[in-house]
């Protein structure tokens, strides 16, 4: 149970420093001269900086609204993630998010904005998802707000009814791992998934959360990629179903959730944000290997 705004931010902090890590630690497997498939197999850590993307500039954005309003203001978060990308506008934001940020910071409504790119259908990317673990850890005794507060966070760059879907997805899911935290094994039976399932309107995305149920508990990392995808389509359904898989998988362990996400290549810097950011609300922080918090940069937060 969260009984106050302190406990609850709290919470959501605790999901954002997994959510940047993982992020970071993702990011090290794109930016490395040495082949990703090679590091990840002897679990060799590249030697380069652990920078964080625009994963934990966006989830940053959503935690200080949280700490001002409580809930989600969206002229206020829009006003945040514009504000953020002017001051760090290489933190690896993709084409359609940097026309979308630019165009808010430049006076344009975030409404009009989100709402008229491909072609006035709005965006089905995994960017709303990217960031929402730290909004299902902000609301995890209320999953009726959980769900509200992802799509209102995700529609303002995510106008797509599917962009929306993976953001409520993931928020779902960290609410889960914080209610469930302490568990032995939590998730593996499939609970996680069918929860997640159950409340994701219907589309592509809860499609894909349906067929990370569907697979075998002895699947390989091969035949989830094949199955579900790995975000190397930037789209939500096909970035978030794998991430929960991972998140499922390994629930009680936030190295091996990386470990395991980050093998499935695709965007793997957003993938082990998501997965990062839902874990360690199940693990706690000391799960963390302390190189890994050392290395990765400073976050920050003016």
């Amino acid at each position: 149970m969260l009984p106050d705004r302190s406990a609850r931010l709290a919470s959501a902090h605790l999901s954002l420093l997994g959510l940047s890590i993982g992020d970071a630690f993702g990011q090290l497997f794109f930016t490395n001269p040495d082949p990703p498939e090679l590091l990840i197999e002897r679990r060799l850590l590249p030697r380069s900086s652990w920078r964080y993307t625009d994963d934990t500039e966006m989830a940053i954005s959503i935690l200080q609204v949280l700490e001002q309003q409580g809930r989600i203001d969206q002229d206020m978060l829009a006003s945040r993630f514009a504000n953020r990308y002017r001051c760090a506008p290489r933190r690896g934001y993709g084409g359609t998010a940097t026309w979308i940020l630019r165009a808010i910071s430049l006076g344009e409504p975030w409404q009009t904005v989100a709402g008229s790119v491909f072609d006035g259908q709005g965006s089905m990317g995994n960017g709303g998802a990217m960031r929402a673990a730290p909004l299902g850890a902000f609301f995890a005794d209320d999953i009726e707000t959980v769900i509200d507060q992802a799509r209102l966070s995700a529609e303002v760059t995510h106008a797509h009814p599917e962009g929306q879907a993976g953001a409520i997805a993931v928020a779902l899911a960290a609410a889960w791992a914080w209610n469930h935290s302490g568990e032995e094994g939590p998730g593996r039976d499939g609970s996680l998934l069918e929860f997640v399932h159950d409340q994701t309107p219907d589309g592509a995305t809860r499609a894909g959360i349906a067929a990370a149920l569907s697979l075998s508990e002895n699947a390989s990392i091969a035949q989830a990629v094949s199955t579900l995808g790995n975000g190397a389509r930037l789209t939500s359904s096909d970035t978030v179903p794998f991430a929960l898989w991972c998140v499922a998988r390994h629930l009680d362990s936030y190295e091996e959730a990386l470990w395991t996400t980050v093998s499935g290549l695709g965007d793997r810097d957003t993938t082990c944000a998501i997965v990062g950011g839902i874990v360690v609300l199940a693990t706690g922080a000391a799960a963390i290997p302390p190189d890994w918090f050392a290395a990765r940069e400073p976050v920050r937060f003016e």
